[in-house]
């Protein structure tokens, strides 16, 4: 397993509206800590120009740091076409700038079910987009990572029944430990992790919809025992300030991933 920090940990001051912190910034914060990787959330991408990408890469690098992915927000659950083939254009352009900086996972999203649709016909839209994508994706050596991200992928059974049609080396899952809203988070973690190619450990979970502390150790084994191995992205959302409670997850998800 590899450590990295994902960029979405320090969202508010990223944030390109007003942002007191840029990637590169955020690069250099994450080199002081005992970490592989930074995961680079295109939402805070300052260009979208290959030559930005590739600078993102000479910085990652000097520092020592891999970038492990890069995170896109997309729908492919839209109706309509032209919006439709939108979202897989888009998917497809970040991938492109994914391999530019040389990470090695682009997380991606399925959607929600929009109101009318059926599951079914939702279903089919998504896996279409995948199979797509992934065509793409194989070319740049670069693997796509579907989230359980709520929506159509609120339960272990629905993401992999949006991952197992895909048949594509290129497609895997991108395990958020803290995203299930389920009665027993820890054993829906343990039933996606073996089809997992990166991912993103929060420090809460929320069993039955309530929040409480996670359970690191826990989490860490399960993905151990699942023989995951890939990067392991603390994505920090709690109420504490990022730069206090980031150093000391770090230090500890450090331990337990030996």
């Amino acid at each position: 397993l590899k450590l990295a920090l994902a960029a979405y940990s320090f969202r508010q001051a990223l944030d390109l509206k007003k942002p007191t912190m840029t990637l590169f910034d955020f690069i250099d914060y994450a080199a002081d800590l005992p970490l592989d990787g930074v995961e680079l959330t295109s939402y805070y991408w300052a260009e979208t120009t290959y030559a930005y990408a590739e600078k993102l890469a000479a910085h990652a690098a000097k520092k020592k740091l891999a970038i492990s992915g890069v995170p896109v927000g997309n729908n492919f659950c839209v109706k309509d076409d032209k919006a439709y083939r939108a979202e897989i254009q888009k998917v497809k352009d970040w991938t492109a700038r994914a391999a530019k900086c040389g990470a090695k996972t682009v997380r991606i999203f399925a959607g929600s079910l929009p109101k009318g649709d059926t599951l079914a016909d939702a279903q089919k839209r998504v896996t279409d987009a995948m199979t797509e994508c992934c065509e793409v994706a194989e070319k740049l050596g670069v693997l796509l990572a579907l989230e359980n991200h709520g929506g159509i992928t609120d339960t272990p059974e629905h993401l992999l029944e949006l991952v197992k049609p895909v048949k594509s080396k290129a497609l895997g899952v991108n395990i958020d430990t803290g995203n299930f809203r389920t009665a027993d988070p820890y054993a829906d973690i343990a039933k996606i992790a073996p089809y997992g190619v990166v991912s993103q450990v929060k420090t809460e979970v929320y069993p039955g919809g309530k929040v409480e502390e996670a359970d690191l150790a826990r989490v860490v084994k399960i993905l151990k025992d699942a023989n995951f191995h890939g990067f392991v992205a603390l994505e920090y959302e709690a109420k504490e300030d990022a730069k206090v409670a980031v150093p000391k997850y770090v230090k500890e998800l450090r331990k337990l991933i030996g």
